[in-house]
Protein backbone atom coordinates (compact mmCIF):
# COMPACT_ATOMS: atom_id res chain seq x y z
CA UNK A 1 0.00 0.00 0.00
CA UNK A 2 1.27 3.73 -0.88
CA UNK A 3 -0.24 7.20 0.32
CA UNK A 4 -0.69 9.92 -2.17
CA UNK A 5 -1.02 13.30 -0.88
CA UNK A 6 -3.03 15.81 -3.14
CA UNK A 7 -2.72 19.53 -1.95
CA UNK A 8 -3.80 22.67 -3.32
CA UNK A 9 -1.97 25.95 -3.43
CA UNK A 10 -3.14 28.51 -1.04
CA UNK A 11 -5.11 30.85 -1.26
CA UNK A 12 -3.75 33.43 -3.72
CA UNK A 13 -4.10 37.23 -4.32
CA UNK A 14 -6.61 36.18 -7.38
CA UNK A 15 -8.30 33.90 -4.90
CA UNK A 16 -9.04 36.53 -2.67
CA UNK A 17 -10.04 39.29 -5.72
CA UNK A 18 -12.67 36.64 -7.08
CA UNK A 19 -10.64 36.53 -10.32
CA UNK A 20 -10.34 33.59 -12.85
CA UNK A 21 -6.76 32.75 -12.76
CA UNK A 22 -5.56 29.62 -15.10
CA UNK A 23 -2.28 30.11 -16.02
CA UNK A 24 -1.58 33.84 -15.09
CA UNK A 25 1.23 33.88 -12.41
CA UNK A 26 -0.06 35.42 -9.32
CA UNK A 27 1.23 35.51 -5.43
CA UNK A 28 -0.09 33.62 -2.33
CA UNK A 29 -1.76 35.92 -0.25
CA UNK A 30 -0.42 35.61 3.62
CA UNK A 31 -3.43 33.68 4.25
CA UNK A 32 -2.60 30.99 1.48
CA UNK A 33 1.00 31.00 2.80
CA UNK A 34 -0.03 30.47 6.25
CA UNK A 35 -2.34 27.78 4.53
CA UNK A 36 0.74 26.23 3.11
CA UNK A 37 2.97 25.77 5.85
CA UNK A 38 0.02 24.53 8.07
CA UNK A 39 -0.80 21.56 5.31
CA UNK A 40 2.85 20.70 5.81
CA UNK A 41 2.12 20.49 9.25
CA UNK A 42 -0.76 18.27 8.97
CA UNK A 43 1.49 16.09 6.60
CA UNK A 44 3.64 15.75 9.55
CA UNK A 45 1.46 15.07 11.88
CA UNK A 46 -0.16 12.09 9.45
CA UNK A 47 3.06 10.05 9.91
CA UNK A 48 3.70 9.56 6.71
CA UNK A 49 6.84 9.39 4.97
CA UNK A 50 7.07 10.88 1.94
CA UNK A 51 9.56 9.77 -0.62
CA UNK A 52 8.82 12.50 -3.64
CA UNK A 53 7.17 15.23 -4.86
CA UNK A 54 5.20 16.49 -7.88
CA UNK A 55 4.01 19.95 -8.64
CA UNK A 56 3.26 22.15 -11.79
CA UNK A 57 5.40 24.98 -12.87
CA UNK A 58 3.23 27.98 -11.91
CA UNK A 59 4.46 29.69 -8.78
CA UNK A 60 1.49 29.65 -6.60
CA UNK A 61 1.97 25.75 -6.30
CA UNK A 62 5.72 25.89 -6.25
CA UNK A 63 5.77 28.02 -3.27
CA UNK A 64 2.98 25.90 -1.66
CA UNK A 65 4.76 23.04 -1.90
CA UNK A 66 8.10 24.92 -0.85
CA UNK A 67 6.12 26.44 2.52
CA UNK A 68 4.90 22.92 3.07
CA UNK A 69 8.11 21.06 2.81
CA UNK A 70 9.25 22.94 5.50
CA UNK A 71 6.91 22.15 7.84
CA UNK A 72 7.43 18.73 7.27
CA UNK A 73 10.79 19.58 7.32
CA UNK A 74 11.73 17.69 4.81
CA UNK A 75 12.70 20.42 2.05
CA UNK A 76 15.14 17.91 0.67
CA UNK A 77 12.57 15.46 -0.89
CA UNK A 78 12.85 15.40 -4.41
CA UNK A 79 10.34 17.57 -6.71
CA UNK A 80 9.40 16.87 -10.40
CA UNK A 81 7.91 20.15 -11.66
CA UNK A 82 5.85 20.16 -14.71
CA UNK A 83 3.66 22.25 -16.83
CA UNK A 84 1.15 19.24 -17.15
CA UNK A 85 -0.06 19.60 -13.57
CA UNK A 86 -0.77 23.41 -14.65
CA UNK A 87 -4.19 25.11 -13.38
CA UNK A 88 -7.36 24.86 -16.47
CA UNK A 89 -6.22 27.84 -18.77
CA UNK A 90 -9.73 30.05 -18.07
CA UNK A 91 -9.03 31.80 -21.90
CA UNK A 92 -11.38 34.86 -22.75
CA UNK A 93 -12.06 34.67 -19.25
CA UNK A 94 -8.24 34.90 -17.57
CA UNK A 95 -8.17 38.05 -15.34
CA UNK A 96 -11.89 39.32 -15.58
CA UNK A 97 -13.83 39.52 -11.95
CA UNK A 98 -16.39 36.52 -11.47
CA UNK A 99 -18.84 38.90 -10.57
CA UNK A 100 -18.57 41.22 -13.30
CA UNK A 101 -18.33 38.30 -15.49
CA UNK A 102 -21.64 36.70 -14.11
CA UNK A 103 -23.08 40.43 -14.56
CA UNK A 104 -22.54 40.80 -18.29
CA UNK A 105 -23.19 37.04 -19.39
CA UNK A 106 -25.53 35.91 -16.97
CA UNK A 107 -25.51 33.15 -14.53
CA UNK A 108 -26.01 30.47 -16.62
CA UNK A 109 -23.23 31.08 -19.10
CA UNK A 110 -20.67 31.33 -16.49
CA UNK A 111 -21.59 28.16 -14.63
CA UNK A 112 -21.64 26.58 -18.17
CA UNK A 113 -18.12 28.10 -18.83
CA UNK A 114 -17.25 27.10 -15.08
CA UNK A 115 -18.48 23.87 -14.15
CA UNK A 116 -19.71 22.56 -17.23
CA UNK A 117 -17.44 19.28 -17.39
CA UNK A 118 -16.43 19.59 -21.14
CA UNK A 119 -17.58 23.30 -22.75
CA UNK A 120 -14.53 25.69 -22.21
CA UNK A 121 -14.68 29.63 -22.07
CA UNK A 122 -13.76 31.66 -25.04
CA UNK A 123 -10.73 31.38 -26.33
CA UNK A 124 -7.57 33.65 -25.36
CA UNK A 125 -6.46 36.60 -27.78
CA UNK A 126 -3.34 36.79 -28.96
CA UNK A 127 -3.36 40.35 -27.96
CA UNK A 128 -3.56 39.17 -24.37
CA UNK A 129 -1.73 41.36 -21.80
CA UNK A 130 -1.12 37.41 -20.05
CA UNK A 131 1.89 36.12 -21.44
CA UNK A 132 1.53 32.66 -21.43
CA UNK A 133 1.58 32.30 -25.29
CA UNK A 134 4.86 33.84 -24.93
CA UNK A 135 6.16 32.46 -21.76
CA UNK A 136 9.54 30.88 -22.41
CA UNK A 137 8.77 28.13 -19.57
CA UNK A 138 6.04 27.05 -22.32
CA UNK A 139 8.84 27.07 -25.07
CA UNK A 140 7.99 23.65 -27.55
CA UNK A 141 4.50 23.46 -26.01
CA UNK A 142 1.97 24.26 -27.99
CA UNK A 143 0.07 26.19 -25.37
CA UNK A 144 -3.89 26.03 -24.64
CA UNK A 145 -6.13 29.08 -25.35
CA UNK A 146 -8.44 27.78 -23.45
CA UNK A 147 -9.41 24.65 -21.68
CA UNK A 148 -12.61 22.55 -20.18
CA UNK A 149 -12.22 20.45 -17.70
CA UNK A 150 -12.23 17.57 -20.17
CA UNK A 151 -9.25 19.16 -21.69
CA UNK A 152 -7.28 19.30 -18.21
CA UNK A 153 -7.98 16.01 -17.51
CA UNK A 154 -6.66 14.93 -21.32
CA UNK A 155 -3.38 16.68 -20.80
CA UNK A 156 -3.31 15.44 -16.79
CA UNK A 157 -4.25 12.05 -16.89
CA UNK A 158 -1.19 10.70 -19.59
CA UNK A 159 1.21 12.39 -17.57
CA UNK A 160 0.05 10.57 -14.48
CA UNK A 161 0.30 7.04 -16.40
CA UNK A 162 3.57 7.81 -18.10
CA UNK A 163 5.16 10.13 -15.28
CA UNK A 164 3.83 9.20 -11.96
CA UNK A 165 2.13 5.67 -11.49
CA UNK A 166 5.94 3.96 -11.91
CA UNK A 167 6.54 6.11 -9.11
CA UNK A 168 3.88 4.73 -7.27
CA UNK A 169 4.18 1.20 -8.20
CA UNK A 170 7.61 1.21 -7.08
CA UNK A 171 6.30 1.60 -3.68
CA UNK A 172 6.95 5.39 -3.29
CA UNK A 173 4.57 7.64 -1.10
CA UNK A 174 4.09 10.85 -2.69
CA UNK A 175 3.12 15.17 -2.46
CA UNK A 176 1.46 16.07 -5.51
CA UNK A 177 0.69 20.07 -5.02
CA UNK A 178 -1.31 21.92 -8.19
CA UNK A 179 -4.44 23.47 -8.62
CA UNK A 180 -8.13 23.06 -8.74
CA UNK A 181 -8.81 22.14 -11.58
CA UNK A 182 -5.75 19.52 -12.27
CA UNK A 183 -6.14 18.09 -8.98
CA UNK A 184 -10.22 17.64 -9.97
CA UNK A 185 -8.97 15.43 -12.92
CA UNK A 186 -6.98 13.45 -10.27
CA UNK A 187 -9.74 12.82 -8.26
CA UNK A 188 -11.70 11.62 -11.59
CA UNK A 189 -9.23 9.26 -12.48
CA UNK A 190 -8.72 7.57 -9.30
CA UNK A 191 -12.20 7.77 -8.05
CA UNK A 192 -13.48 7.15 -11.22
CA UNK A 193 -15.49 9.74 -10.93
CA UNK A 194 -18.72 10.45 -13.41
CA UNK A 195 -18.54 13.30 -16.15
CA UNK A 196 -21.95 14.57 -14.40
CA UNK A 197 -20.43 14.52 -11.15
CA UNK A 198 -17.00 15.75 -11.21
CA UNK A 199 -17.59 19.52 -11.66
CA UNK A 200 -19.23 19.50 -8.17
CA UNK A 201 -16.03 18.37 -6.69
CA UNK A 202 -14.68 20.59 -4.56
CA UNK A 203 -10.75 20.70 -3.57
CA UNK A 204 -9.93 23.69 -0.61
CA UNK A 205 -7.51 25.63 -1.07
CA UNK A 206 -4.31 23.98 1.50
CA UNK A 207 -5.58 20.76 3.13
CA UNK A 208 -3.90 17.60 1.95
CA UNK A 209 -6.24 15.45 1.06
CA UNK A 210 -4.85 11.75 1.94
CA UNK A 211 -5.49 8.69 -0.32
CA UNK A 212 -4.57 5.64 0.91
CA UNK A 213 -3.79 3.43 -2.42
CA UNK A 214 -3.74 -0.33 -3.12
CA UNK A 215 -1.51 -2.50 -5.35
CA UNK A 216 -4.18 -1.99 -8.58
CA UNK A 217 -3.89 1.53 -7.21
CA UNK A 218 -7.69 2.08 -6.15
CA UNK A 219 -8.30 4.14 -3.09
CA UNK A 220 -9.16 2.02 0.02
CA UNK A 221 -9.47 5.20 2.24
CA UNK A 222 -9.21 9.01 2.14
CA UNK A 223 -9.77 12.04 3.89
CA UNK A 224 -8.81 15.51 4.40
CA UNK A 225 -6.20 16.48 7.20
CA UNK A 226 -7.85 19.47 8.35
CA UNK A 227 -11.05 18.08 9.05
CA UNK A 228 -12.55 21.90 10.06
CA UNK A 229 -11.87 22.65 6.10
CA UNK A 230 -12.59 19.59 4.62
CA UNK A 231 -15.06 19.02 1.35
CA UNK A 232 -17.19 16.11 0.39
CA UNK A 233 -15.41 12.96 -1.12
CA UNK A 234 -16.88 10.83 -3.86
CA UNK A 235 -19.46 8.24 -3.07
CA UNK A 236 -17.43 5.87 -0.98
CA UNK A 237 -15.43 7.77 0.90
Amino acid sequence: MTTLALLRHGQSQWNLENRFTGWVDVPLTEKGEAEASKSGSLLKESGVAFDACFTSVQTRAIRTLNLALDSLGEAWLPVTKDWRLNERHYGGLTGLDKQETRDKHGDEQVHIWRRSYDTPPPVLEDATPFPSLTDRRYAGIDVPKTESLKLTLDRVEPYWQSDIVPVIQGGKNLIIAAHGNSLRALVKILFDVSDTDIPGIEIPTGNPLLIDLDGALQPTAARYLDADRAKSLPAGF
